[in-house]
């Protein structure tokens, strides 16, 4: 088996799929997990991006058949976490339009990560008064990140929900998510989708076509677009984990990345 071929296997991508059939399996997965657990729905972290309007998407319809089935109202929570003034803020709310979301919040985590970003640098005054440091954009933005988990852990556990993440494969190939950031949540319900795959359940399931064709940003930093800064595109990706071939040297970067981040995926070590 080769590496390629190793890697499609473990992170469960098809060829080819039915977006229907696609969105049938996902939601029953959703429903069946909430009914499991106990809880009174999910909370999905509406970016504004494809793949939290697809997972948004998915949310809603499994909280909607709950409710019709059992009779006991459980809720999808849109939670809109903006670091201050949010460029395309519109599309978060355009997505919980789109599929009729009724609970909804507004969290902007703006000064909670500069608080910790001050006393991260006043840390390093510490280590060193003659050379005082300020963080990173990179490293800035792994706080944004885990700050948004904290606040929706914090609403889940209050509102006894489910955390859903919005992670797919691929992210996963490239590890291109925090640890312990976006990566930090309780299910993944595209996480053996590509990201044409997830594109292509998007339209299935009704998501506005200026999100579907929008260019993909973790939104971290000014100007930062996923493709540029992995210096790979995403339907060479998603070739990829179609079983394609694709130009050697981008193959090359895709298995470096994959191996590098294998720590993203795997279990903590411990002795």
């Amino acid at each position: 088996m080769s590496l390629q071929q190793q890697i499609i296997a473990e992170l469960g991508v098809q060829p080819t799929i039915d977006p229907e059939a696609e969105i049938r399996k996902r939601v029953d997965f959703l429903k069946q997990y909430v009914v499991n657990s106990g809880t009174n729905g999910l909370l999905i972290a509406i970016s504004g991006g494809v793949d939290s309007a697809v997972a948004t998407g998915l949310c809603k319809r499994a909280t909607d058949e709950l409710t019709q089935e059992t009779g006991k109202e459980y809720i999808t929570l849109g939670v809109f976490q903006p670091y201050g003034e949010q460029s395309d803020i519109e599309h978060s709310y355009a997505t919980a339009k789109a599929f009729n979301l009724t609970h909804t919040v507004e969290t902007n985590i703006q000064d909670a990560v500069e608080h910790i970003a001050s006393t991260v640098e006043k840390g390093f005054e510490n280590l060193d008064a003659s050379n005082p440091r300020k963080m990173t954009d990179k490293g800035k933005g792994n706080i944004k990140a885990r700050t948004r988990m904290v606040v929706q852990y914090a609403l889940s556990f209050e509102m006894n929900l489910i955390v859903v993440g919005t992670d797919h494969a691929s992210e996963a190939i490239t590890g291109f998510y925090t640890k312990w950031g976006d990566g930090a949540v309780d299910v993944t319900p595209l996480s053996t989708l590509n990201k044409r795959q997830v594109r292509q359940v998007a339209s299935a399931l009704g998501v506005p076509a200026e999100i579907v064709t929008k260019a993909p940003t973790a939104g971290l930093w000014v100007g930062q677009t996923d493709e540029n800064e992995l210096g790979i595109t995403y339907d060479e990706n998603s070739d990829y984990l179609e079983g394609k071939e694709i130009k050697p040297e981008i193959q090359s970067l895709l298995e470096n990345y994959y191996k590098k981040t294998a720590h993203k995926r795997d279990p903590i070590p411990g002795i």
